[in-house]
């Protein structure tokens, strides 16, 4: 029989058998049949369990993926809200890559106190979009 074996679509996805078996219980991946008793799945539904990894670290539901898994299905997510979602992404990767700068500053900083560093507090206000005071 065709397909992948569910332990080898665990082993090459990292998402452990009982995940892939709620999946498949909900029909956001279908297995394709078994054999003894081990479900199988199309070769496709590796690239499916990425894009599931990937719409859960983006925040998406699985409800919302499986949309996303439908393409231009009646189920599938306007445009626009796929649009807003990819902007609310690009601000926590601002955020999260000031806190990473103040961070290593932070590790790296000869000041007595961090708060009282210069550049740090350049940093956090930059970071802030320029809303801290520039004392």
């Amino acid at each position: 029989m065709n397909g992948l074996d569910i332990g080898e679509l665990s082993e090459r996805t990292g998402v452990p058998v009982s995940t892939l078996r709620y999946y498949d219980e909900i029909g956001l991946v279908r297995s394709i049949g078994r054999h003894g008793l081990r479900r199988r799945f199309a070769p496709n539904a590796e690239l499916q369990i990425a894009v599931i990894t990937l719409g859960k670290l983006a925040g998406f539901s699985l409800e919302e993926i499986s949309g996303l898994l439908e393409g231009s299905g009646a189920r599938g997510l306007p445009r626009p809200a796929l649009h807003a979602r990819a902007d609310e992404i690009d601000a926590q990767i601002r955020g999260l890559e000031a806190m990473r700068d103040m961070l290593r500053h932070i590790a790296d900083c000869r000041a007595p106190s961090h708060l009282e560093c210069p550049k740090f507090r350049k940093l956090l206000r930059d970071a802030m979009g320029g809303t801290l005071g520039a004392e």
